[in-house]
């Protein structure tokens, strides 16, 4: 038997020969010309995130507090909210939930776990002035926007709402629903019985409004939180009005849009509110 190692075997694999230069002339000429391509798309890639605002860029200078009392608004609440992150000027939104019976409230449980939205929610019914004052004592923004739960008021208002605080022309704007467009509110009784009260209030306190009972009132935070109000329901539009003429406020206003809805579609407010309103305005006014 022979010891000597057995000769490695060569081997089979075959051997590629040597790549030949490319026979195409056109090949360098479409390389760089996608080349030139991608480093276009780069470029203008970096154009646009130099130029477009940031996502958390904010539209004011101003912190704004959004708040909404909300009573069984469980089809409209979401979709509010929704409108109201749209406009992208709030620091934070503050939903007091008065007590609603209707299923609103697991929306908000939903809508609470958002990082800009606090809800607050009362164990029983007390009427949209107690929950605005449950909203104003937590706010932490420079401006307090007050926005019902419904669609009649559109957030897109916003801008031209805060603007004359934040020139400093005013510490208080509310949006009138009849400085321009008074037919708006298809209604000609709401629109006379908004007129009556609206006068009654610029008789007692000095005022110049068209439209004291608006839902749009906006303050700079410090003025609200220094008003003691009472006022449960919807006094408050005539209480605060009153009070805040006592502090020699003078209140701006700015034409607003306003979609109305009816009764059978959850309209709250009825004549009782508008006695009340009466008794508000007599009785807060006739201190100014």
């Amino acid at each position: 038997m022979s010891t000597e190692l057995e000769t490695q075997q060569p081997s089979t694999m075959p051997v590629q020969p040597p790549l030949a230069p490319t026979a195409d002339e056109t090949y360098l000429k479409r390389l760089e010309d996608a080349i030139t391509a991608a480093e276009d798309v780069v470029s203008t890639g970096l154009e646009i995130g130099d130029e477009a605002p940031s996502r958390d860029e904010k539209q004011t200078a101003l912190a704004v507090s959004v708040v909404i009392p909300v009573y069984n608004e469980r089809d409209t609440i979401a979709e509010i909210v929704r409108r109201v992150q749209a406009v992208g000027v709030h620091q934070e939104i503050v939903i007091v939930d008065d007590y609603s019976l209707d299923g609103t409230r697991d929306v908000l449980l939903e809508l609470a776990q958002q990082s800009d939205i606090r809800v607050l929610m009362h164990g029983y019914n007390r009427g949209k002035g107690a929950a605005l004052r449950t909203a104003f004592a937590e706010v932490e923004g420079d401006v307090v926007i007050i926005q019902d739960a419904d669609l009649e008021y559109d957030p897109q208002d916003y801008p031209k709402l805060l603007a004359p605080i934040e020139n400093g022309a005013t510490d208080v704007v509310y949006g009138s629903r009849f400085l321009e467009n008074a037919h708006q509110d298809p209604s000609s009784l709401h629109r006379f019985g908004n007129w009556v009260l609206t006068a009654l209030s610029n008789f007692l306190t000095g005022q110049r409004l068209t439209d004291m009972e608006t839902c749009y009132k906006v303050f700079r935070r410090e003025v609200i939180q220094a008003i003691n109000f009472q006022q449960n329901r919807f006094g408050f539009e005539p209480e605060i009005t009153a009070k805040l003429s006592r502090m020699g406020k003078r209140i701006l206003e700015v034409p607003i849009s306003y979609d109305c809805r009816g009764y059978n579609e959850g309209k709250k407010i009825g004549i009782r509110d508008g006695i009340n309103a009466i008794w508000c305005i007599v009785k807060y006014g006739w201190k100014s």
